[in-house]
């Protein structure tokens, strides 16, 4: 008896079964990594979440306003930020103060006006960034680190 050729009802479960589980994966650790606890158990960053828990914003966790919205984009720019702030945090100079790249000033500024939608359509545009003008609305005033509180008090 000659055994047909392909690929066995086994292989396919296995495959959908690694499938699954490493979408849950990401999706798990997409989840866990927007929190503002993981963001603020980086010294640097801690600061930027002590002021966000006392804004009106502060029921947003932190990548609705920092990552792009769609999942393939977020996961991307999530990845290679982190990369490069994890690069810079060990092997580089230490921020003193984080300032947005322009990418990243693009990407709040959608997300601004994603949630703000009504807002906008009402407001002239003055500066190209909603920020130019709010950036004291979701983190209050910033300090440089020398200045600032650290992470165990």
């Amino acid at each position: 008896m000659k055994r047909k050729e392909g690929i066995s009802l086994t292989a396919v479960l296995a495959i959908l079964l690694v499938g699954v589980a490493l979408t849950a994966g990401a999706g798990f650790t997409m989840k866990a990594t927007d929190q503002a606890e993981f963001c603020g158990s980086c010294h640097l960053m801690y600061e930027a979440v002590r002021t966000h828990q006392q804004s009106v914003h502060s029921q947003l966790d932190c990548n609705e306003c920092h990552t792009p919205d769609p999942f393939i984009p977020k996961m991307t720019f999530k990845t290679y930020a982190g990369m490069k702030d994890m690069y810079k945090n060990t092997l580089g100079n230490v921020y003193d103060v984080i300032h947005a790249t322009d990418s990243t000033k693009e990407v709040v500024n959608d997300n601004c006006t994603r949630c703000h939608t009504m807002t906008t359509l009402n407001v002239e545009t003055v500066k190209p960034h909603c920020t130019d003008c709010h950036r004291q609305v979701p983190h209050l005033r910033t300090l440089p680190i020398a200045q600032r509180r650290v992470a165990d008090e």
